[in-house]
């Protein structure tokens, strides 16, 4: 409890240097933009092109074994159940040494090689929802990568410091998609 308590304690410092951390950049391959709703989630959004074909990204997506390659902090990816609907995974991520592990479970719906949307169902982040939305360029041979996510910060942390974390994720789970999916 102890350790929680101080990690809560340098998140709020770590907060007050992600002030002012809105809005809409490009960071090299990657446009990544973020903002808070009106409900007070961090929303982003991000985007890049990957020299693969759709298959590949959305299967590259649904791994669960490259799963701690791709997005940063994931520790564990597990798909619990699966239909013809759609799946339900859990997730366990560390955001930071500072903080406890967060375990997230979701509802995934899928559209094959076009669409992965997700939906929090529970888990330690309260509210959250997104998507990997994939558009074939140049006949199929390439992807344009969407990201979209909007979550309520888990366990009480400072929402500006979920928004740093989460543009500093984004563009680097993309960029990591890349090499995953771009490996002869």
């Amino acid at each position: 409890m102890r350790l929680i308590f101080l990690a809560l304690g340098f998140s709020v410092v770590l907060a007050t240097s992600a002030l002012g951390a809105e809005g809409d950049e490009q960071e090299g391959d990657v446009a990544v933009s973020m903002r808070l709703d009106e409900q007070g989630h961090g929303v982003v959004r991000a985007y890049t092109e990957i020299s693969a074909p759709p298959e590949v990204v959305y299967r590259a997506l649904l791994d669960c074994d490259r799963a701690a390659r791709i997005m940063p902090g994931v520790r564990r990816c597990k798909v619990l159940s699966s239909s013809a609907e759609g799946e339900i995974r859990e997730h366990v991520v560390r955001f930071s040494i500072f903080l406890p592990p967060v375990r997230s479970t979701s509802r995934v719906t899928l559209e094959q090689n076009r669409l992965i949307r997700f939906t929090c169902i529970r888990g330690d982040i309260r509210a959250c929802d997104g998507a990997w939305r994939l558009t074939p360029i140049d006949d199929g041979r390439r992807t344009r990568v969407v990201y979209d996510f909007w979550a309520s910060p888990p366990f009480g942390l400072p929402l500006d410091l979920v928004g740093r974390m989460m543009r500093r994720d984004a563009p680097a789970a993309l960029r990591a998609l890349r090499r995953e999916c771009e490996r002869p």
